[in-house]
């Protein structure tokens, strides 16, 4: 019985230096979880602050692209007014253009009547002058 006794005992002090060791690859398993922990801890908040920094860089971006467009679109309406105010003009002009050729035209027409006028009143003058100078010496002979 005593063997059996010293037997347990060593059974026990075995059962025992085997907890205890256990004991302290648990406690050393949990500090290095409790470590990987803090530092996905870590991690993940440096992700967490990288992503919302990526977030507002998205909402700035959608904000200035938003207003590229509004820009976009209010130059598109001036460009189009623009074309509409010009085709405006090209009509204005081209009707300006008949006018400005109809007046030179009727210069023209006016300046050859002008001259056949002219022409016809200096041949009359002409006429008359030697009608004139006829009558003159006319007058010069009977007096």
């Amino acid at each position: 019985v005593a063997m059996e006794t010293v037997s347990l005992e060593h059974q026990i002090q075995s059962v025992q230096r085997h907890i205890a060791f256990l004991k302290k690859e648990q406690m050393e398993l949990l500090h290095d979880l409790h470590l990987e922990i803090l530092r996905l801890q870590k991690h993940c908040s440096e992700l967490t602050h990288d992503l919302e920094i990526k977030e507002l860089e998205a909402r700035q971006q959608d904000v200035l692209d938003q207003e590229l467009e509004e820009k976009c679109r209010a130059m598109e309406a001036q460009l189009q007014e623009k074309e509409k105010d010009n085709l405006e003009r090209r009509k204005e002009l081209r009707h300006k253009e008949t006018l400005v050729a109809a007046l030179r035209s009727s210069l023209r027409n006016k300046e050859r009547r002008f001259l056949e006028e002219l022409k016809r009143r200096s041949h009359r003058v002409t006429i008359l002058d030697t009608e004139l100078q006829k009558q003159t010496e006319a007058a010069a002979y009977l007096s």
